[in-house]
C-alpha cells in the first residue's frame, strides 16, 4: 500500500527521473537515507519499472505518427501469440494495445515520412499472416503527450 510520501515520490520521479536523491528527499520532507530506501522499495515492488529519456521525434526525423488498427484473421490464442511475437520485432511499432470491440489491436507507429510508412505497412506489417484487416489513422499534431500517470 502506498502512503502519501510514496505517492509524492512517484509524482516527482515521473516529472524528473534524474532528480538527485538529496533534492527528492527535500521535496518530500525526508532525509536522504529513508528517501532512497523508499525509492528502492518502489522499484522492488514494480511501482517503478524503469527510467527513460523522452526524445523529440521531430529532431530524430520521425515526422509520421500513425495509429494502426488491426483485426486478426481468427482471434485465437495461437494467432494472437504469433502476431504479438512478430510485432515485438518491428522497431517502428512504439506501442501495441490489445483492444475490445471492432479491432483486436491498436499500434502506435512512427516513420520518417509517408513513403517510409507505406513501405513499413506493405513490406512488414502486411506480411504478418495472422492479420485480416488493417486500418490506419495518421496523426496531424500532438496536442498533449505525457508519461505521467495520475497518482492519487
Amino acid at each position: 500500500m502506498l502512503d502519501e510520501k510514496d505517492k509524492q515520490i512517484l509524482r516527482l520521479l515521473q516529472r524528473n527521473a534524474r532528480i538527485s536523491n538529496t533534492e527528492l528527499a527535500e521535496h518530500v520532507n525526508l532525509s536522504p537515507t529513508p528517501c532512497i530506501r523508499r525509492v528502492k522499495r518502489l522499484e522492488e515492488k514494480s511501482y517503478i519499472n524503469g527510467y527513460v529519456a523522452k526524445l523529440d521525434t521531430k529532431k530524430l526525423g520521425l515526422e509520421i505518427c500513425a495509429f494502426v488498427f488491426v483485426q486478426l484473421e481468427r482471434n485465437r490464442v495461437e494467432n494472437a501469440d504469433r502476431f504479438e511475437s512478430a510485432i515485438q520485432a518491428l522497431p517502428e511499432v512504439i506501442d501495441c494495445f490489445v483492444l475490445a470491440g471492432g479491432h483486436d489491436y491498436m499500434l502506435r507507429v512512427v516513420a520518417k515520412n509517408l513513403l517510409s510508412f507505406e513501405k513499413f505497412t506493405k513490406e512488414k506489417l502486411a506480411n504478418i499472416q495472422e492479420i485480416a484487416k488493417i486500418e490506419t489513422t495518421i496523426s496531424l499534431n500532438q496536442v498533449k503527450g505525457t508519461n505521467e500517470f495520475p497518482v492519487a
